[in-house]
């Protein structure tokens, strides 16, 4: 009985987030923790204006002990009061914590637009979901921009948050978020957070070392599932998953791209600034707007492949525990 409580705050909180999505008309604890990220930052760099690289430190430890620690007192608070009642709260912060149905929404309004000639709001919709500059983007550009965030975001906003509520249950799930939201909000190589953003862009790329390569793994059987390009994107992810500065972009991107038999990545504007960027993927089709469904697509059958995985999981380890 003890194994099923565990499990189920995960495949409701999936459920849940299928049925609804994003509740963008509600208080999000994503935004909460965004805001927390900000207010943390004026203050430090006000306090500590010359140690960037230790107020960057303290930001980060901050953060992650506040979002953290709050859900888990709020978790044991209503588990100790009714254990259904506690299922329900923590099946709610699981929701709350993985977004493929928003990732989805949003992509999709980048294809509507596209399927409708107009550039214009495609580049709005898609600078919805990127980090890059957009204005400079033409179509091909911007079916690439959207198909890339949403194989990077398969692992970063659906499977990673998972495997850690599987390890920890919903705290250890914020623990991750905490994480991630710093990364994109102060993880950049830029003069701004070269070094402020230091520490939050390494423990970012520390939590999703493993998940990123189980999703890897995951979404080559879900390119087998649905009849895609499996083989060339296990080819791909072999050849290409270290075309990224980042150790973990590339691991889901490269097998997307192998799996759509189409070309990612490449030099960007971020801020106003050229990058070069490597390659990934071998151009064998022209890229089109219906990859960004057949992405989507890929996306889904991945979260539900890394659901399955995550229940299983954490059944073995509160079925260890309770031994």
């Amino acid at each position: 009985m003890k194994v099923l409580q565990s499990v189920l705050p995960l495949i409701i909180g999936f459920l849940l987030d299928f049925l609804l999505g994003d509740p963008y008309a509600m208080p999000h604890p994503v935004r909460m923790i965004g805001n927390l990220i900000e207010k943390s930052e004026i203050y430090l760099r006000k306090k500590v204006p010359e140690k960037e690289k230790t107020a960057g430190i303290i930001l980060t430890i901050f953060v992650l002990i506040i979002c953290t620690a709050v859900p888990l007192l709020i978790l044991i608070i209503f588990y100790h009061v009714n254990k259904y009642l506690g299922i329900v709260i923590e099946s709610i912060f699981c929701y709350y914590l993985i977004a493929p149905k928003c990732l989805m929404q949003e992509s999709g309004k980048v294809e509507h637009a596209l399927r409708k000639n107009d550039v214009e709001a495609a580049r709005k919709a898609v600078s919805m979901i990127v980090g890059r500059d957009t204005e400079v983007l033409d179509e091909k550009g911007i079916i690439k921009a959207a198909v890339e965030t949403v194989a990077e975001n398969t692992s970063d906003g659906v499977t990673a948050p998972l495997m850690y509520m599987a390890l920890g249950g919903a705290a250890a799930g914020f623990f991750y978020k905490a994480a991630n939201t710093m990364d994109s909000m102060i993880g950049y190589k830029n003069e701004k957070y070269l070094y402020f953003g230091r520490a939050a862009a390494k423990l970012d790329d520390f939590l999703n070392y493993i998940p990123s390569r189980i999703t890897a793994l995951m979404m080559i059987l879900s390119a087998f599932l649905l009849k895609l390009d499996w083989k060339n994107a296990y080819r791909i992810w072999k050849r290409d998953r270290r075309n990224h500065a980042s150790p973990n972009s590339a691991q889901t991107e490269s097998v997307c791209a192998g799996a759509l038999d189409i070309i990612l990545a490449g030099d960007a504007y971020y801020f106003g600034k050229l990058y070069n960027k490597k390659t990934i993927g071998d151009d064998i089709k022209p890229i089109e707007f219906e990859d960004i469904r057949k992405a989507n697509c890929l996306m889904y059958m991945t979260s539900v492949l890394t659901l399955i995985f995550s229940v299983i999981f954490r059944a073995i380890i509160i079925g260890a525990l309770l031994k």
